[in-house]
């Protein structure tokens, strides 16, 4: 990863040795390191304007980094995640001996109020689902794209890197390197066979006919290349429209629908945990509070004195 050219040869080494440990002891994926760094090159142009240095940083001088002007109207998420690098980048610092204490160690992170993640109802999903015209070679893959990543709760990311070696149709069951090259295992049930088999049949042959390279991705573009993020989201956007889902969603809602829907129907919150790929239980909780409304709502709605 490229560093700004303003900083100092010494400043610069550091990042880059942070990132090393970032990736090789840390085992983070690309997109954490990336917003690591673009943290770290807010504060290393702060430490350049004011004439520290990086290894004499105080507990005050990241204080007043944090109201600088620079970073003092970003929202409590984002000033969450600039401490967090803080706190990465220092503690790195001491472990390999560079300072002795890590300064942002004290810094409290400000409350962030959870926003329960948005997800599509059984209704809309089916909606959704019957918007496709699997008639069409493109379309076809782009029901088996979404059906995969609601039937086995994957991220885009995770979409668009399977290659045709991590389908097991026999077991079926599909293989994930998932966030910080972390292994998972999840499984896909007849209907989702059916579209994939049908996929790989009558549409993917024909995506890649007359192109010059053999693809080992599963899903593939009209060039004949790998599938990016960008794609999917347009993919998105058109079917939803088409299918009369009218407010905001995204690939990741997908998701959330896959969990939430194992929530509500009684599923153990490990399994799900396991099943998403997430190392701590407290972020798959997030779905138990979706379903206790689901539930208050339903009680609103059908009971007498709700």
């Amino acid at each position: 990863m490229n560093v700004v050219n303003a900083f100092s040869n010494e400043n610069r080494n550091y990042l880059i040795e942070f990132q090393e440990y970032l990736i090789v002891e840390r085992n983070l994926s690309q997109n954490s390191i990336i917003a690591y760094t673009q943290d770290l090159k807010k504060f290393f142009q702060y430490v350049i304007n004011k004439n520290l240095n990086i290894l004499n940083i105080t507990t005050e001088d990241l204080i007043g980094f944090l109201k600088d002007d620079t970073v003092n109207n970003i929202s409590k998420r984002s000033l969450v995640r600039l401490i967090a690098s803080l706190r990465q980048f220092y503690h790195f610092l001491v472990i390999k001996n560079y300072i002795d204490k890590n300064p942002a160690e004290k810094i409290e992170l400000p409350k962030v109020e959870k926003h329960l993640p948005d997800y599509l109802t059984l209704e809309e999903i089916n909606k959704f689902f019957n918007s496709f015209d699997t008639n069409n070679i493109f379309e076809l893959r782009d029901r088996c794209i979404f059906e995969i990543m609601y039937v086995s709760g994957l991220r885009i990311s995770e979409v668009c890197n399977l290659k045709l070696e991590d389908i097991d149709f026999l077991e079926q069951e599909i293989k994930i390197l998932g966030k910080g090259n972390k292994q998972r295992i999840v499984p896909f049930g007849e209907k989702t066979l059916q579209i994939l088999r049908q996929y790989l049949v009558h549409s993917r042959p024909y995506i890649c006919k007359h192109k010059s390279k053999k693809n080992e991705y599963l899903f593939i573009s009209k060039k004949g290349g790998k599938l990016d993020r960008k794609s999917v989201w347009k993919f998105l956007q058109k079917y939803a429209l088409r299918a009369g889902i009218i407010r905001t969603i995204s690939p990741h809602t997908f998701r959330h629908s896959f969990a939430t829907h194992m929530i509500q129907n009684q599923a153990d919150i490990r399994i799900v945990q396991e099943l998403l790929g997430h190392s701590d239980i407290s972020t798959t909780q997030i779905y138990t509070h979706i379903d206790k409304r689901h539930l208050k709502e339903a009680h609103k709605k059908y009971h007498p004195r709700g």
